[in-house]
């Protein structure tokens, strides 16, 4: 009696499955550069402090989808990326330049490609996002999916680097 079972779905019978995509590698937004912080060309030179900020640029979110071809990392990601209006502002848009890179386990580059993105904040607005899609695609060097990390941040300009040592957070 149980050998008739195999007519009920799911039940005795193994079902053929579709191959799947491979996972992504873990992404992450790097915390240290998951901020930024923008001023004024016309600014006060030399005082790189909280007043003279113009515009705070926070990485909000990532997510990725990928697949392999040969021994190349195909990712799509979307990500959220946030401006805030800083003490200094003028105007309502912003440039923010990030970049995307695949690293190994012991944080050797493997690529790197750089990205720009431009929000207009609405005038009675404090802060204002943008969904940005970018695809890359990395060479694996052939190291398997576990060794390799996607990881995201802003790309920060000399002021910016400076500013974050003396005043940490927004």
């Amino acid at each position: 009696m149980l050998a008739s079972c195999s007519w009920i779905p799911f039940v005795g019978k193994k079902t053929s499955q579709s191959p799947v995509n491979p996972a992504c590698p873990i992404t992450v937004i790097l915390h240290p550069l998951a901020n930024t912080a923008v001023f004024n060309a016309t600014g006060v030179q030399g005082e790189l402090k909280p007043l003279n900020v113009a515009w705070y640029g926070i990485f909000s979110d990532v997510s990725a989808t990928c697949t392999m071809s040969g021994g190349t990392l195909h990712a799509a990601l979307d990500n959220v990326i946030v401006a805030e209006r800083g003490p200094a502002v003028r105007g309502n848009d912003v440039d923010l330049n990030y970049f995307v890179a695949l690293t190994g386990s012991d944080q050797s580059v493997l690529g790197k490609k750089s990205f720009s993105v431009h929000i207009t904040v609405p005038a009675n607005e404090k802060r204002g996002g943008v969904d940005d899609h970018v695809e890359v695609a990395f060479s694996t060097g052939g190291r398997p999916l576990s060794d390799l990390n996607i990881t995201l941040g802003f790309q920060e300009s000399p002021q910016a680097m400076e500013f974050y040592k003396n005043f940490r957070g927004r």
